[in-house]
């Protein structure tokens, strides 16, 4: 059965059952790490056609997402040592492929708008997703313990979705949409 009721009046379960508001800092965090991970489903979609890996890299963006979902749906220090980590290697992993697509890429002079194809305009709502999902990650931080490899990673996930944004536009032979005063 999909629905418990339990959450009927505005709370919810933490990984290990402790019940806390739904709109606490740790469920706002976790959740909008949840919608970049929504986000980054269509935008593999979109990319599975292409040529590339990028629909691989994202699927791996995505089990990397879920791990931090879960991480940070978890209060009890006992049962989070349990559970699956983020590991730096994979902040190393989006560094390389950072790396990778700048080459191919012309350099930039101006401000990128979103837009250019509707591949690019999805990886900048995945970007603008893991900007806000760091932001509330690093509020959850005042309070409770984040690992800072989430940080680094969301970090560097925002930036490989830029560079991906445009590589996508650029890739279409489509013009990047710029930003002149």
């Amino acid at each position: 059965m999909i629905y418990t009721k339990t959450g009927d009046h505005g709370t919810t379960s933490l990984v290990g059952g402790t019940r806390v508001d739904k709109d606490d800092r740790r469920v706002e965090a976790y959740g909008t790490v949840d919608e970049l991970n929504s986000h980054i489903g269509l935008l593999a979609e979109l990319f599975r056609p292409m040529q590339g890996g990028y629909f691989d890299e994202l699927k791996t963006v995505q089990h990397n997402l879920f791990t931090i979902q879960t991480l940070l749906a978890t209060e009890d220090e006992a049962l989070y040592a349990r559970l699956p980590q983020l590991d730096e290697e994979e902040v190393e992993l989006l560094e390389r492929q950072i790396d990778t697509i700048t080459d191919l890429l012309p350099k930039l002079h101006n401000f990128v708008i979103a837009g250019g194809n509707t591949t690019g305009a999805q990886c900048h709502v995945c970007r603008t997703v893991c900007r806000r999902a760091e932001r509330r990650i690093v509020s959850l931080a005042r309070n409770c313990r984040v690992d800072d490899v989430i940080l680094r990673y969301l970090n560097r996930l925002s930036d490989y979705l830029f560079v991906l944004a445009r590589h996508a536009v650029v890739a279409d032979g489509k013009q990047e949409h710029l930003y002149t005063s």
